[in-house]
């Protein structure tokens, strides 16, 4: 059709369309629009250029490959403390926090019967995937267009695929798919067990600690948090004096975190507790939880919605967001721009403490814990709890305490089951739910159906099996 056609049909349309009372500027930005349109040719305006697509030539330089080198920074940073990620969803599953709100999307996991259909997981699982795939094409481009650049650089985005892998180990069932893309085509994988994810995730922290040769503050900065990583994967493969070995000599004090401002990026979970009060810290949660909103522990200084410390915060209602219940909220990242330290140097203490406590080192391990347990104002030490049993609950709690939010809680409830030998229904919430019913019996979380779409997954085949 002649364009200058259908500069007449839209002029006719407008025409027709107009209300008596409508003024008559908007048909003078009708006709000028249609000025425009007769003043281009009929192929023009299938050229527009959507600034929204970024082709493979367009990072093909040094520049280019910096870009994505910080957007795999950015994306994991969506993926942890950004975005409802599994930091959130994951402390849901387990004991740290307790539905608020009434999506039945939040309230499954937190009763443990999550579905594949489940919207907030798929998110989750897109966001983690998007980092590593990010990082994963940052250490092809920095190696073909900036091979001068510093190691660290690479070696930092083999923390990002060696930290998502590991925490989507901790947190999938069996059967984990880490697809990729070669060449600018997708490569779709296959369903892998748990034990070879977390050796993946192994060689890719492997991978960044030999590129990282120097001695400037980025150099340590990342060989300490590759460090810290590789001793989580072998502590999550059983291998415990190995894990040892790889964070010793990492200061008590290093933290690698995840940056926030009111700008741009907010702390979610910030959002999420403090502001919107759809997740509360939990009590004791179901029978097993521990009493994170109660206990009185400094490391997490909670205070109970409109109480005088949660005034001072800005939260001065005192239900959650369904106004059935108390909101108790945290206050280790009290505003939106706090920072969130997803690798540091109190995982490592936690790490030797267990390792001690492993080999039959019960003074050691006791010590390892008062040392780091010093660090904190009003923290009294900790006295040997007298027996294996007691001895291993005391550092899970530990564990509890210093990491709560972090994303590790899921995985810690997993290992007491498959590396300690605890029943599931000792360890995870049990019995009554507080919304009505009772919990269900999951340990992680199943792959989300969009994993469907995958032609090496069988279909409806969620996990290999889901077991702790």
């Amino acid at each position: 059709m002649d364009i200058r056609m259908k500069t007449y049909d839209l002029l006719t349309s407008v025409r027709l369309r107009l209300r008596r009372d409508v003024p008559l500027r908007f048909l003078a930005m009708a006709v000028a629009g249609a000025v425009l349109l007769t003043s281009c040719s009929a192929t023009e305006i299938l050229e527009v250029q959507d600034p929204d697509i970024v082709n493979p030539s367009d990072v093909q330089s040094v520049a280019g490959a910096n870009a994505v080198r910080l957007g795999a920074l950015a994306r994991l940073n969506a993926a942890t403390s950004g975005e409802e990620s599994l930091l959130l969803l994951g402390g849901l599953l387990a004991d740290e926090w307790i539905n608020g709100d009434s999506f039945i999307a939040r309230q499954e996991i937190d009763q443990r019967t999550v579905t594949r259909e489940n919207n907030f997981l798929t998110t989750a699982n897109r966001n983690l995937h998007r980092a590593r795939l990010s990082a994963e094409q940052a250490v092809v481009l920095l190696e073909e267009y900036n091979a001068g650049a510093p190691g660290w650089q690479r070696a930092e985005m083999f923390f990002v695929q060696g930290y998502v892998i590991n925490l989507q180990a901790e947190h999938y069932c069996s059967g984990l798919v880490f697809s990729t893309v070669e060449g600018g085509v997708l490569s779709y994988g296959s369903p892998i067990t748990s034990v070879a994810a977390y050796e993946r995730a192994l060689a890719s922290v492997d991978q960044g600690l030999s590129l990282v040769t120097g001695s400037t503050v980025d150099d340590v900065r990342v060989r300490y948090a590759l460090r810290v990583l590789r001793g989580r994967v072998l502590m999550n493969l059983n291998r415990l004096p190995d894990a040892a070995t790889a964070v010793a000599g990492v200061p008590t004090n290093f933290a690698y975190t995840m940056l926030h401002a009111a700008t741009s990026t907010s702390n979610q979970t910030w959002n999420f507790n403090n502001l919107a009060r759809r997740y509360s810290v939990s009590a004791s949660e179901g029978v097993n939880g521990l009493p994170f909103a109660t206990a009185n522990d400094p490391r997490l200084g909670i205070c109970q919605g409109g109480d005088v410390a949660c005034r001072a915060l800005g939260v001065t209602i005192n239900s959650r967001d369904d106004l059935l219940r108390p909101i108790y909220v945290q206050t280790i990242w009290p505003a939106r721009e706090s920072p969130v330290t997803i690798s540091g140097g109190i995982e490592a203490r936690l790490i030797e403490a267990e390792a001690q406590l492993k080999a039959a080192n019960a003074a050691a391990a006791l010590a390892t814990l008062n040392a780091a347990r010093s660090t904190v104002a009003g923290l009294a030490p900790l006295t040997d709890a007298g027996s294996e049993a007691g001895r291993l609950d005391q550092l899970f709690r530990e564990r509890a305490f210093w990491l709560f939010g972090r994303g590790t809680r899921v995985g810690d409830l997993r290992r007491l089951i498959r590396q300690y030998g605890r029943a599931q229904a000792s360890v995870f919430p049990t019995g009554g739910w507080h919304k009505g019913g009772n919990y269900g019996t999951d340990v992680n979380f199943p792959n989300p159906q969009a994993e469907d779409n995958n032609p090496n997954v069988p279909t409806g085949q969620s996990c290999i099996d889901r077991n702790a």
